[in-house]
């Protein structure tokens, strides 16, 4: 065949036989236009529908037993007789199709649902049993073995509904598992009985108390006292009574365990709860002496390291701006047997053997906290309290001048601050009362009560001038400043000089008018003082806020860091406290901040220009300090208001300076003029001076010596001149 019939027979119908490996209903498989093998024999298109059909049919016929060979030579001998006869039974076939899809189109039609969440009805499901893997899932199914609920409207007609359990004691079948009091006459009275207690609330209209009923054996004896009343009515009496009972029954052994171990001062741990009643004072040497908390819950808890009993008590805190209250938790560890009340360490305050005294020192030591709000300037002399990285406690000891400032804890400590709550209902009751009998103080806040006054923390926060460091003190230690009134008399300097750093000063505290141009510029005073080491600089700056009453805080290299911008924000946060503690700021050594700049500097650059806008708007007084005049850079020049030159002392100095040292002596001093006449001599400065008569006094203690006496200053002397750079005129004199 030619290449013209190969493409006539490429587009022709194929024929194809049924076979074993090929059942009657395959579909073409040529690549001519027809889709079907039907079409290839001349029928029509089928639809959707009919293809369906031809599915289902093809189906069928791979149900049926495959032919053998034999058979399919006898078919193909009578093809014509099999072709006509399976023509008639498709026509059944397609017929009987017919009629199943009408059906299935009438059957399997889709119901229209409304939109999502538009009907306005409520649907139930429920939970099915679970199977016997404890699986479980929703169903549309009401449960069948659903009972009518025990509570109803016949129940609440009952003054008292108690719910039964099976009891664990071998005293008892059943045990209430809780207790409801529906009863309004009842609830009046426990209103009574109850009032205060933590987490009662008896205006409710269903008032539920669940075992151990630990209100009712913390207030049993209010509720017996409560009962025998003569004034009550006859349903209250009888209401009460019916509770009694049940609570008799229920805890009548706690109640007795209780009455037992408060007659003994004993309690075992298992029945701690019993004597710690929420609502109520308890004593403790948490965090410091013995202070007074409310105590708010008790909760059994366990960890690590064994079984122990939290309490959650509040204490009376200041926030920096008002009063209110702040939890802390206390944890008693479980121990064995019993133990004596008083050895906890915490325990009811109406156990403690000297209560009331106890209330008293509590009371004056709160009225001491409450004054301390704000910020104060005190002196301080005992242990106070810092953190270490991980948050824990470390006591530290702290004599000096220290800032008491909870406020400027908050906002400029690296430390955690404590957030409180507000007062409670019954605080604001109590504190409304003090009001109309008391008023308010002079910031307009409320004054504390003196139940509140017991309950204030027996440390507060602020800073150690000394130590540079914010920590927490101890209200027993903190004490009135014991001013130094003859500090700027004693201080060696010309009475001109004198006067004039009192004037600036004096006029500065009071607060000056004078301005710059723009407002708000140029308001401080900035005092430069120069000179040589040990004349006085320092010194100066001391006897000024001694002789003002104001604090000094003195500021070095150290206390504000090296890069530009860690400077400029620690000295940002120095000098806002220094304004708000309207304190005078010492900048000693300034010439490390204020050389003169240079262009290969560019880091110094900054760190000088960052000062030099800082202080331009600086509203306090300032000292700055230097033995280096001549290194600072001349932009500083404009800024300084006073600059002071202290030469080096003169012998008269030098006398004063032996005389004011010797008189402030702890020993007696046995030298004469003629002595001290002779040690002014010696070309030493004030701080020489000083150390010198330091170390001749624990000489002199050392030997036991009354007084102080020239051999033990000329001992020092003579190891003086040992020491490399010591003056040349020393060495002679020794």
């Amino acid at each position: 065949m030619g290449a013209n019939s190969d493409a006539k027979a490429a587009i022709e119908p194929v024929t194809i036989v049924p076979t074993e490996e090929t059942p009657a209903a395959v579909t073409c498989q040529c690549r001519c236009p027809c889709a079907t093998a039907e079409e290839a024999n001349g029928k029509k298109k089928t639809s959707k529908k009919s293809k369906a059909k031809s599915r289902a049919k093809s189906k069928k016929s791979k149900g049926k037993k495959k032919k053998s060979k034999k058979d399919e030579s006898d078919d193909s001998d009578s093809a014509s007789d099999s072709a006509s006869a399976s023509e008639s039974e498709s026509e059944n076939e397609e017929d009987a199709d017919e009629d199943a899809d009408g059906e299935e189109e009438e059957s399997g039609e889709k119901k229209v649902l409304a939109p999502i969440g538009s009907v306005s009805e409520i649907k139930n499901i429920y939970r099915s049993p679970k199977d016997d893997d404890g699986n479980w899932t929703w169903v549309d199914k009401y449960p069948e073995d659903v009972e009518d609920a025990a509570e109803n409207e016949e129940t609440e007609t009952f003054a008292v509904l108690v719910r039964n359990v099976k009891s664990n004691d071998s005293r008892k079948k059943l045990e209430a598992h809780s207790i409801v009091v529906q009863s309004p006459w009842l609830k009046k009275a426990l209103g009574e009985i109850l009032d205060e207690y933590p987490g009662v609330a008896c205006e409710l209209k269903r008032l539920e108390f669940e075992a151990p009923f630990q209100p009712f054996l913390h207030r049993w004896t209010d509720l017996v006292k409560y009962r025998e009343r003569e004034d009550l009515d006859d349903k209250t009496k009888e209401h009460l009574t019916l509770l009694h009972d049940i609570l008799k029954y229920e805890i009548g052994d706690n109640i007795k365990s209780f009455e037992d171990y408060v007659r003994n001062g004993v309690v075992s741990f298992k029945h701690l709860w019993m004597v710690l009643q929420p609502g109520k004072p308890v004593v403790s040497a948490f965090r410091g002496p013995l202070t007074a908390f409310e105590l708010a819950e008790t909760e059994y808890m366990s960890n690590n390291c064994g079984n122990f009993l939290r309490l959650r008590c509040d204490c009376v805190d200041y926030g920096g701006k008002n009063f209110g209250r702040y939890q802390e938790k206390i944890d008693i560890p479980e121990f064995i047997g019993t133990k004596k009340i008083t050895g906890l360490n915490v325990y009811p305050l109406a156990f403690h053997p000297e209560r009331d005294s106890l209330v008293e020192k509590l009371i004056k030591r709160g009225k001491v906290f409450e004054s301390l709000a704000g910020h104060h300037y005190k002196s301080y002399n005992g242990k106070a309290i810092t953190w270490d990285r991980e948050g824990n406690e470390v006591a530290i000891q702290v004599d000096g001048r220290i800032i008491v400032d909870i406020d400027s804890f908050n906002r400029y400590s690296p430390y955690r601050t404590r957030y409180l709550n507000d007062w409670n209902a019954k605080d604001l009751e109590r504190l409304g009362k003090h009001k109309d009998e008391h008023g308010v103080n002079d910031e307009g806040q409320l004054r504390l009560t003196p139940y509140h006054h017991m309950l204030a923390r027996s440390r507060t926060r602020g800073y150690s001038l000394k130590l540079k460091k914010w920590l927490d003190f101890y209200i027993e230690d903190i004490a009135e400043i014991t001013w130094n009134t003859n500090a700027f008399d004693k201080l060696v300097l010309p009475d001109d000089q004198k006067e004039l750093i009192l004037a600036f000063s004096e006029s500065q505290l009071e607060g000056s008018s004078f301005d710059d141009v723009i407002s708000g510029k140029g308001k401080g005073i900035i005092c430069l003082l120069s000179g040589p080491p040990g004349v006085g600089k320092t010194l100066t700056a001391e006897a000024v806020a001694e002789n003002l009453r104001v604090p000094l805080h003195t500021l070095s290299s150290g206390d504000l860091g090296s890069g530009p911008w860690e400077v400029e924000r620690e000295l940002q946060s120095i000098l806002e406290l220094v304004s708000r503690w309207n304190a005078i700021l010492l900048l000693d050594e300034c010439d490390v901040f204020l050389e003169a700049r240079a262009t290969h500097d560019l880091e110094r650059n900054k760190v000088v220009s960052i000062f030099l806008r800082t202080l331009e708007y600086y509203e306090g007084i300032m000292f700055m300090t230097t033995n280096r005049v001549d290194n600072i850079d001349a932009a500083f020049q404009s800024r300084i208001h006073v600059s002071l030159e202290y030469p080096d002392l003169t012998s008269s100095s030098r006398r004063a300076i032996w005389k004011n040292f010797l008189r402030g002596a702890t020993i007696k001093s046995g030298i004469t003029d003629a002595e001290i006449e002779q040690l002014s001599e010696l070309k030493l400065n004030g701080r020489q001076i000083k150390n010198i008569l330091k170390t001749a006094q624990l000489l002199a203690a050392r030997r036991k010596s009354a007084t102080l006496e020239k051999k033990f200053i000329d001992t020092v002397l003579a190891i003086e001149k040992r020491r490399p750079g010591a003056p040349s005129n020393l060495t002679h004199y020794i």
